[in-house]
């Protein structure tokens, strides 16, 4: 149903003055996504091929580290690599917010889904793709820029839209993960000064508004990632958040700006990509 509210967000992307910020929740949407889609999966998936103490088997970070330490850090990435390998199929959602004029996507999960559904209405290329990296694979170099057709490019192009931006990095195309405790800790050092964030990511979230979709805000990690990746933004943004939120999910909304929307991602998803096509045929 297109409502006000969707009316507005479908013009302010059709502007490009949102960006679009998807966490792991966005895989539910999908027709097929046979990828872990919660730490917890995740963490289980890793842990039900090597061994780690009991106590952390159910702790993302800390069950990666524990494999760094005492296997390699190849271990860690095999095991992620198989967990994202399996190809997901893009929802309507995916596919209208890479159709739409939004020059900043952030995804904070590590699928490809948001890619494969940027190549699929883009196939002539023209975007962008910006991962975090590993502290520990790639010293000194916080971000990674690859082409449409997952080139590797050693200066991101200035002026490239749209951009999308993997901070925690990506099953595609090069196997980039921030996923232990060390390499958070890396991250987080630096991530007040904003050194880790793309400048082209700081010079286009100026002045814009976030709508976070598929993202819960219940743990410290997620907190600082997005507080950080908001600074300078505008001080108007929304969040759909069907759940009630925690006591600290809540403090953080307020203190951000967001406003929460109240509604299961899977009908905001339908009103929001039916508000899309009406702003895209008016």
């Amino acid at each position: 149903m297109n409502t006000p509210l969707m009316a507005t967000l479908a013009e302010q992307l059709d502007k490009g003055l949102i960006v679009p910020y998807l966490g792991p929740g966005m895989l539910a949407l999908c027709p097929e996504a046979p990828v872990p889609a919660t730490p917890l999966a995740l963490a289980e998936l890793m842990t039900s091929q090597v061994s780690v103490p009991h106590k952390i088997r159910k702790r993302l970070t800390q069950a990666a580290q524990f494999i760094e330490n005492f296997k390699h850090r190849k271990s860690v990435v095999h095991l992620m690599n198989q967990a994202f390998a399996a190809p997901t199929t893009p929802s309507a959602l995916h596919l209208a917010l890479a159709r739409s004029n939004a020059g900043l996507l952030v995804d904070g999960w590590y699928d490809d889904t948001l890619a494969t559904a940027l190549a699929q209405v883009r196939p002539e290329g023209g975007w962008l793709q910006l991962q975090g990296l590993s502290q520990s694979e790639h010293f000194g170099h916080w971000t990674g820029a690859y082409a449409a057709n997952g080139e590797f490019l050693p200066q991101a192009p200035g002026g490239a839209q749209p951009i999308l931006y993997k901070p925690i990095g990506a099953h595609a195309p090069a196997g980039n993960y921030l996923v232990s405790d060390s390499d958070y800790v890396e991250v987080l050092t630096e991530i007040d000064i904003q050194t880790p964030i793309p400048a082209a990511v700081q010079a286009w979230r100026s002045g814009r508004h976030f709508l976070f979709l598929g993202c819960r805000f219940d743990d410290q990690l997620t907190r600082s990632f997005a507080r950080q990746i908001m600074k300078r933004s505008s001080a108007q943004h929304w969040a759909v958040l069907p759940d009630e939120p925690t006591r600290m999910e809540a403090r953080f909304l307020q203190e951000q700006g967001i406003t929460r929307i109240a509604q299961p991602l899977a009908s905001f998803a339908a009103g929001l990509v039916e508000a899309l096509q009406d702003t895209a045929t008016a």
